[in-house]
């Protein structure tokens, strides 16, 4: 939070006169994706295909169903749902018995509380144990805005120091489409941010054959100017940039990271190591601790040296408000990443 807004914080409320309308902004909005289809809920609808084929599938929420697209499930299957109440301790706690009974737990709330609040029940009931649960986390980094108790900016990096911990960053309607069953597939623990409700269907569109695979990045456009190696809506962002930088004569290819841990450093490298393109990384999450350090530690002890930049959210609390003025003022929204990668070159 800067000075400014804490300025503004603390002023006097205006008192409203009586008739006079007053125009506001919407706090939580969709993310633009101009251009592209939307599917609803895919989450929700993958899991209840997935509950169909595997009785051992249920799903848990922490009052947050509605918000996580968990209440598909819930409509369909209400005898394989669990409603927890406000307790996130508390269900992830359930999730950990229920797997050690056999069950496969789908566990979902907002990235903050589970990150932040239930951490330590994550890392000693589940992630000590290796158990199978799988932490389906919604508005991740800059989804929201509404301010610092809700924008989950720093999840990927608390996450990252945990062993045992899979962790996954999709780009859209696609990616949070077929990981649904590779994440109940996988033997162990997993969080995977979610974008929920209208989602858009990027990586279809580019790239016809695309499958999601855990521990796998994936060239989505390819370029001989710039590389972009970029997780999550991001993705979706570098490949709109790379479109709108290509009318000035620069050649931007995107490879999309939807598997934050592990990472697959065989083919950052390869890519990386083609040289003359500038390296930069995209991502929806803090400049510490994330994809953008991930892969520049990687280069480095491999000894792979292109010019290098990061784009991602800055180490601070980060302002309330409407998401596309949040996203311009923190250089994540299309015009911005392109800009920045301009002025690099």
């Amino acid at each position: 939070m800067t000075h400014a807004s804490l300025a503004r914080k603390y002023q006097p409320r205006r008192v409203i006169p009586e008739g006079e309308r007053v125009a506001t902004s919407a706090m939580i909005a969709s993310l633009a994706a101009e251009g592209y289809e939307t599917e609803n809920a895919p989450f929700g609808h993958a899991l209840v295909e997935l509950a169909k084929a595997d009785e051992r599938v249920v799903g848990l929420s922490a009052d947050l169903a509605k918000y996580t697209d968990l209440h598909i499930l819930a409509q369909a299957m209400p005898e394989r749902f669990y409603q927890m109440g406000m307790a996130e301790q508390v269900m992830v706690s359930a999730a950990a018995g229920l797997a050690r009974e056999g069950f496969l737990p789908f566990a979902t709330t907002y990235a903050v509380f589970a990150s932040r609040r239930a951490y330590d029940f994550i890392a000693m009931a589940i992630a000590e144990e290796n158990l199978p649960v799988k932490i389906v986390c919604a508005l991740p980094g800059l989804t929201t805005g509404y301010g610092p108790s809700h924008q989950a900016t720093e999840d990927l990096a608390i996450f990252r120091g945990l062993p045992n911990m899979t962790i996954i960053d999709p780009c859209d309607a696609v990616d949070i489409r077929q990981s649904v069953a590779a994440m109940a597939a996988h033997p162990g623990p997993i969080y995977s941010r979610l974008l929920r409700g209208k989602v858009p269907a990027v990586l279809s569109r580019w790239k016809p054959d695309y499958q999601f695979e855990i521990g796998k990045a994936q060239v989505i456009r390819e370029g001989k100017d710039v590389l972009v190696i970029s997780s999550g809506f991001m993705t979706m962002r570098a490949l709109d940039a790379a479109e709108q930088l290509s009318k000035d004569g620069v050649d931007v290819a995107v490879l999309h990271s939807p598997t934050i841990k592990p990472l697959d450093t065989q083919t950052i490298l390869r890519e990386a190591g083609r040289g003359g393109r500038l390296v930069v990384t995209a991502e929806n999450h803090t400049v510490v601790g994330g994809l953008g350090e991930a892969v520049a530690s990687t280069l480095l002890r491999a000894g792979v040296t292109p010019s290098f930049r990061m784009i991602g959210l800055p180490d601070e609390f980060l302002e309330a408000g409407a998401l596309p003025t949040l996203h311009d003022m923190y250089g994540i929204s299309v015009a911005k990443i392109a800009e920045q990668i301009k002025g690099w070159l």
